[in-house]
């Protein structure tokens, strides 16, 4: 699709191509120029934009643990991996029936 630039008016973006780029209305996009090539690119919003202060602070304590280290293992082998996933089914099937 082309369009003629005018003067007075902003650029607008054709309905099919927003459509086609998957781009809805709220998203924030950002203008790249290089030489005579102009990209449209869409501006992802910062992992602190989608939660609360309360969920960012539980979400930062899980993810301190995890940088601890692993919780099981490190295992030498793949058999000795399945075999302790195993035994691990087996300890949650026999406490569940315990419950």
């Amino acid at each position: 699709m082309t369009i003629t630039v005018k003067s007075k008016a902003d650029l607008v973006v054709p309905p099919s191509v927003r459509r086609l780029a998957g781009l809805k209305p709220g998203d924030r996009v950002e203008f790249r120029v290089s030489g005579s090539v102009i990209s449209i690119v869409p501006k992802l919003p910062a992992p602190d934009d989608d939660y609360t202060p309360a969920q960012r602070r539980i979400i930062d304590a899980r993810l301190d643990d995890a940088e601890k280290g692993p919780f099981h293992g490190p295992f030498k082998t793949a058999g000795e991996a399945i075999k302790f996933l195993h035994k691990e089914i087996r300890a949650r099937k026999n406490k569940r029936k315990a419950s």
